[in-house]
């Protein structure tokens, strides 16, 4: 039992697990390569797991950060993909702890019915990585609003959201004092504007990225997000949020793995005895475990800390590596425990092995995390 499977959630976990039931390893292998899950993603809406982060006056679930958390690491657990609509969630702080009255007013309710999705997170871009300071994308003031000019890369979902979160440069690199000054946060109907270019982009996962041109695309005045050129502190809330969110996913990736890798060690008999019974085959997996479980107490507690209004990059980062590394750990394990069947698509391991790696590299690589740590955690000189 890990510590997740807590009492209190039992119900949350029952109700999620019901939703993902009918979209069992044939559903998800009938999307690749690079498919939609647009059944799944409804199902979801429907039954108001998406809306969950919504408050309650705006027509959603008003659920913390941990029990986001947990739908997640559920969906993953049960088989699915979670990356299909798991932007709304981690998108959402912006909006809620920065957006005004009005732009609340106009979003959430349609958020939380379903009506509006709100899937598209606009960062990064092909010469600005990992160091989002260096963003090129221009939003200029207009008569009618703002103009936007530039390219996103990595913009998963974009040709299935119909509002995108933006971060622009309003204010040239050059003229700031700071790096993080000049940026600012914008939230669009994509539906209303022109001069808009979606390209897919295909990966070793099926996980609908785009690459997204603007070309003098006009957004309106009042999509401006909290004051111009802070819109980088204000994309912060939702990164940390995304991180623990990937964390959650990521166990639940080692849970699924896991639970198919030992049934198989139980059932699989070479030279008269069950191959769970070799050292070299449950050994991995019992690390693995541990390594998950471990990754798993440092979720919670960076989600706790999330809900609380306390600070925890620190915790958030941690648990997006350690359950990185523990899902990866637990895949190769599932792997090299089914063998060659490890490898066939009917068995869902080389899935799912696909699927976590992602999240070694992305939303932040795991070597930033590790500086990060260095040097605002143990206050070792800055390394990059």
């Amino acid at each position: 039992m890990l510590l997740t499977e807590k009492p209190e959630y039992d119900d949350l976990r029952d109700g999620v697990r019901q939703i993902c039931a009918p979209f069992d390893g044939a559903y998800w292998q009938g999307l690749e390569p690079d498919s939609y899950p647009e059944e799944f993603v409804q199902a979801l809406t429907d039954a108001g797991y998406l809306a969950a982060l919504v408050p309650e006056e705006y027509g959603g679930g008003g659920a913390t950060l941990t029990e986001a958390s947990i739908i997640l690491e559920e969906i993953s657990a049960s088989g699915g993909s979670p990356s299909a609509c798991h932007a709304q969630m981690y998108v959402m702080g912006t909006l809620l702890r920065h957006g005004s009255a009005e732009q609340k007013a106009r979003y959430l309710p349609g958020i939380a019915e379903g009506t509006l999705r709100l899937q598209a997170f606009g960062v990064t871009e092909p010469e600005a990585g990992s160091e989002t300071t260096r963003i090129r994308t221009r939003a200029e003031r207009v008569a009618d609003g703002w103009r936007i000019n530039g390219q996103k890369i990595w913009t998963s979902r974009a040709l299935y959201s119909d509002l995108m979160l933006l971060l622009a440069r309003t204010t040239p690199y050059e003229e700031c004092a700071k790096p993080t000054e000049g940026l600012s946060a914008f939230i669009f109907d994509m539906r209303s504007v022109t001069g808009m270019t979606i390209k897919p982009i295909r990966t070793m996962m099926n996980h609908n990225t785009t690459e997204v041109f603007f070309d003098d695309v006009v957004i309106p005045g009042d999509a401006l997000i909290g004051e111009e050129g802070r819109g980088f502190r204000y994309i912060l809330d939702g990164m940390n949020a995304e991180r623990i969110l990937i964390a959650s996913e990521c166990i639940g990736d080692g849970r699924f793995v896991l639970e198919r890798a030992v049934d198989y060690a139980n059932g699989r008999e070479v030279f008269g005895r069950p191959i769970g019974a070799n050292q070299g085959v449950q050994f991995p997996l019992a690390r693995a475990y541990a390594s998950l479980r471990a990754a798993d107490l440092v979720r919670f507690d960076a989600a706790a800390r999330y809900d609380q209004g306390e600070k925890c990059a620190a915790e958030a980062n941690m648990a997006k590596l350690l359950a990185s590394e523990a899902s990866w750990a637990a895949a190769n394990a599932a792997i090299d425990t089914h063998g060659g069947f490890g490898f066939a698509v009917e068995y869902d391991i080389e899935r799912k092995f696909r699927e976590t790696r992602l999240y070694q590299v992305a939303p932040i690589n795991n070597n930033l995390v590790l500086a990060y740590l260095g040097q605002h955690v143990l206050g070792l000189p800055k390394s990059y």
